[in-house]
């Protein structure tokens, strides 16, 4: 049997045993005397205290921890550069001939003294190479050089456009985005340091024109930017995001720069930085704009692969999850990530559906409602303060009303697939988001 039918085939297993499984629950439920649904209501309301207190623990530990990096930057700062080193800022970019004018033109705008930009064509199919060559040369304080290579994914182009700079510093951002002014200025900063080997920038959605885009607004702030914050308070972000990430080039040629066996190559290089002894911190002004998927096919698809890329990076540094010391901060980030991708998802829908297949059967309705309200309490109030933190739109609060028992659902069934498929080897592709260009 080949590797796809078997992965194929497995996955059919998995999910066909917890169809079973669960069935055999609600008719063992249904045929029990009295006393065993009175075990089963107080089993059901240990689990459910159980649930919340991990939920608990888990959200106001990340709440915790983001606050104090969020006071230690603003209110004690970090050192500054006398003298701004050069940096090159390299953008890889394949078919994005839609996006490529604006954001090379948000590069042309940046608040710093000195630097280069790199834009790496990847075998793109469209005009991309000839949009980014009409912007090479000198702008100013900007040298523009366009590089160009037959297709061979994200990692292999930022590679090249690594080996075509020359600058001590380099910041690596998604054709897809555009920067803020200050993003160079606040990101250089924490090079001061030399034990930092990176800088994760904080990545926003631009386009927020529809539901769906609105709750992944919200979902990086509070569920991809809260935990970063937190981990950056201890020197221990556990991956530097593509659309806006600097780099010490010391670093990257110590850890021999991006790895393409991997769909997560963000995610393999930050692990491959920590494990090699380098700090990783988060800069929130460091801001990169980026497009979200509009479609939920489109939604999908790149979660999918997060999760997919994610539990291939952990596979490959699987060694860092059994050495809580000496940087038990960094081991705490890295089981972190892993139980994120791959042990939440499953917790979370097996509660969901347990509490429902209670709910039904044993009229514990009441309880269930209250579980529920305080939930949407938890992210109501988590939302509020992240939002506040990131000083964005108060508008996006009231997204948390449906923000756990919709959308995180949906995502998480989306990642426990991803997992199934990913432990069985499954081929995949990297697919291509369809852009809108909405600000255009």
């Amino acid at each position: 049997m080949s590797r796809g039918r078997h992965s194929v085939f497995g996955a059919l297993v998995v999910v066909i045993a917890t169809i079973l499984l669960t069935a055999a629950f609600v008719v063992a439920a249904i045929l029990a005397g009295p006393q065993v649904q009175a075990f089963l209501v107080r089993a059901v309301l240990v689990t459910l205290v159980i649930f919340l207190i991990i939920l608990f623990l888990r959200y106001f530990t990340l709440l915790w921890f983001a606050y104090l990096g969020h006071a230690e930057r603003n209110v004690l700062g970090v050192k500054k550069y006398h003298e701004m080193p050069s940096v090159s800022v390299l953008v890889p970019a394949y078919n994005e001939g839609e996006l490529m004018d604006r954001a090379i033109a948000s590069l042309m705008d940046l608040d710093y003294p000195e630097y280069e930009v790199v834009i790496i064509d990847d075998g793109s199919t469209d005009d991309t190479l000839a949009r980014a060559a009409a912007w090479e040369g000198r702008h100013g304080p900007v040298e523009v050089k366009v590089v160009t290579k037959r297709n061979g994914g994200k990692a292999a182009a930022l590679n090249a456009g690594i080996a075509a700079s020359k600058h001590p510093f380099l910041l690596c951002m998604d054709a897809d985005s555009y920067l803020e002014r200050k993003t160079l200025v606040r990101a250089i900063e924490h090079f001061v340091d030399p034990s930092v080997g990176a800088v994760a920038g904080n990545v926003k959605v631009e386009n927020r024109g529809k539901m769906i885009t609105r709750l992944q607004a919200l979902e990086y702030i509070e569920g991809l930017n809260m935990p970063r914050r937190a981990q950056g308070f201890v020197a221990a972000v556990n991956i530097v995001p593509g659309p806006v990430g600097m780099f010490r080039r010391e670093a990257l040629e110590e850890v021999g720069g991006y790895e393409t066996d991997t769909f997560a190559e963000d995610a393999d290089l930050t692990l491959k930085m920590i494990s090699a002894g380098w700090r990783v911190v988060y800069e929130d002004a460091a801001i990169a704009w980026s497009e979200a998927p509009e479609r939920w096919i489109d939604l999908v698809q790149q979660r999918y692969r997060w999760t997919r890329g994610i539990l291939q990076a952990l596979r490959k540094r699987k060694s860092l999850l059994l050495k809580p010391f000496p940087d038990f901060p960094l081991w705490v980030s890295t089981v972190q990530l892993g139980f994120e991708a791959l042990v939440w998802p499953v917790l979370n829908i097996s509660a969901h559906l347990f509490f429902a297949i209670v709910a039904l059967l044993f009229g514990a309705g009441e309880l269930i409602a209250y579980w529920m309200i305080l939930l949407t309490f938890l992210d109501l109030v988590a939302a509020l303060v992240t939002v506040s933190m990131e000083e964005e739109s108060l508008s996006l609060v009231p997204m948390a009303l449906i923000y756990r028992f919709v959308f995180i659902l949906f995502l998480d069934v989306v990642k426990t697939f991803a997992t199934v498929e990913e432990l069985f080897r499954l081929d995949m592709g990297w697919g291509k988001l369809e852009r809108v260009a909405a600000s255009q």
